[in-house]
This record gives structure tokens, C-alpha cells and sequence, in this order.
């Protein structure tokens, strides 16, 4: 656990939520009755209405599932992310200058077919398979994602499936095996992370997940959101959008690592 002390770092040493142990140390977890009724509501509404009104964001496949930047798009987005209830859980483990780094509503339907084993941008830390985690040290969480839930999520739904420790692995889930249910990681199984409508999902960036194939259910709506240390840049709209260049600077990058270098990245996980 951690805190911001000045410009820099410091360890945590007070109390914190069940749900912050829970993540730092299985690298999941799940809130329970975050949203009000009326908070439900009116998100939905909100989401309901950028599906109406904005184009799929990137060229992806499944691009008609998803719409970024919902935090500029409504104000219901906007105190969702910011919810007590989720900042006690993450800033012990991001710190008490956290943002959001990005921020898309999903819409998944009955038929949603899951994906593949991975983990966001991460790891963060890798390291060889015969080189553990010294467990005197917390493990380090650079970004959380958050999966605040508007219908329920049930097996049947396509949850998120997650396996516990992995974040500590330092590495890939296999190759061989991205698309198997029966992938274990030190020798325990999957996990659900089935949700009630207003439930809030959380998972480090680290941790193996992926999407889990619906069967006979009504589909996924939920709104994401990545929470990210302060050192961590927003990927809220990407670089091509917003960047810190002069026009002069975009033109004389002409290479793929000129354009990298200077912070013209083609987007990625986060990116909106």
C-alpha cells in the first residue's frame, strides 16, 4: 500500500479496505452495491444515449460494443468515476493523485463470445518463471481497471473471468493455452466475476482475465473505467488527438520511433 507524500512515494501504513487487501494481493475484487437505483438509472440512460449519438470510436471488429471518453460525453459518467466507495479501495494502491487514464462504456450482446487470456499493457515487472515475488515486498499496482455494472452479471452473462496471483507472475499468460477455460495459474482455476447491477469489478492491470463466452444470457452494460498512477499518462483520447507537439514538431517526425519518440503512439490498451 502506498501514499503520496510530496512530489514522491511513500508506504501506507494505515488502515485500509478489505477490497484494497484483496486486490493487492489476488489482483481482484469486487464491490458490492456501489450505485444507488437512481444511480443505475440515470448511467444507463446516459450510455443508452453515446450509443445513440456517437460513432464506434476505433476500426476494431467489435467496435459497435463500445464508446470512449464517456467522462467528457455525460455527467453521470463523470460522479460514477469519481465514486467514494471505489477511490478507498484503489488509492491505497495507486496512490491519492490517481486519474483515470481511460474511460469506455461496453455493450456486450447475448451472443458475446469471449476472448483471449491477457493482461493490460503489463507486466509491469517481468521477470524469468523461476524468479519469485519476495512477499515482504507488496506487490506494485501501476493501473486498476474498474468495471462499474449497470445489468446483472451472471454466468450466463460472459463475466470476467480472472486467475488469482497471476498479477505476481511477471509474465504473459501462456501462448499455447490463450484461448483455454481450464488455464490455472499455481494450480487454481478461473474466477468469476459475476455482479450484480451497481456492483463495481476491479482487477490490476497485471492479473490474467479475459472476457468469458456468454451462454443463454442478456449480455454485458457496464461502464470501464482504468485508473492509473499519476506517472501514468491518459489515454482518454488519443495521441493523435491530443499531444503536447507544435505542428512544425508532428511534420519532421516522418519514422515510426520519430513519431513514438515524440509521443505519437498508434493506439493501444487504454487508449480511447
Amino acid at each position: 500500500m502506498i501514499r503520496r507524500v510530496g512530489g514522491n512515494l511513500a508506504l501506507h501504513t494505515g488502515e485500509v479496505t478489505a477490497e484494497s487487501v484483496q486486490l493487492e494481493q489476488e489482483g481482484f475484487t469486487v464491490i458490492r452495491g456501489v450505485l444507488t437505483p437512481g444511480e443505475i438509472t440515470a448511467l444507463t440512460d446516459e450510455i443508452e444515449r453515446a450509443f445513440h449519438e456517437l460513432p464506434p470510436g476505433r476500426n476494431r471488429t467489435d467496435n459497435d460494443e463500445f464508446r470512449y471518453a464517456m467522462v467528457n460525453f455525460g455527467a453521470a459518467s463523470q460522479a460514477a468515476i469519481g465514486h467514494t466507495r471505489i477511490l478507498n479501495v484503489i488509492e491505497p494502491l495507486l496512490g491519492n493523485d490517481c486519474h483515470v487514464i481511460a474511460n469506455t462504456a461496453w455493450r456486450n450482446p447475448p451472443e458475446f463470445g469471449g476472448g483471449a487470456w491477457h493482461c493490460d499493457a503489463g507486466p509491469h515487472i517481468p521477470r524469468p518463471i523461476d524468479v519469485p515475488w519476495d512477499d515482504r515486498i507488496p506487490y506494485p499496482v501501476f493501473a486498476i481497471g474498474a468495471h462499474i455494472m449497470l445489468r446483472d452479471c451472471t454466468r450466463a452473462d460472459g463475466p470476467t473471468a480472472v486467475l488469482a496471483g497471476s498479477h505476481r507472475s511477471g509474465r504473459l499468460a501462456p501462448m499455447d493455452q490463450l484461448r483455454d477455460p481450464d488455464l490455472t495459474y499455481d494450480g487454481r482455476p478461473a474466477v468469476l466475476l459475476e455482479a450484480a447491477a451497481g456492483d463495481v469489478a476491479l482487477f490490476a492491470s497485471d492479473v490474467w482475465h479475459r472476457g468469458s463466452p456468454a451462454d443463454g444470457g442478456s449480455g454485458r452494460l457496464f461502464l470501464q473505467v482504468h485508473y492509473g498512477r499519476r506517472d501514468i499518462a491518459q489515454r482518454i483520447l488519443t495521441t493523435a488527438e491530443v499531444n503536447h507537439l507544435s505542428p512544425e514538431a508532428i511534420e519532421r517526425a516522418v519514422t515510426t520511433r520519430d513519431k513514438t519518440l515524440v509521443g505519437l503512439h498508434k493506439p493501444y490498451f487504454y487508449d480511447g
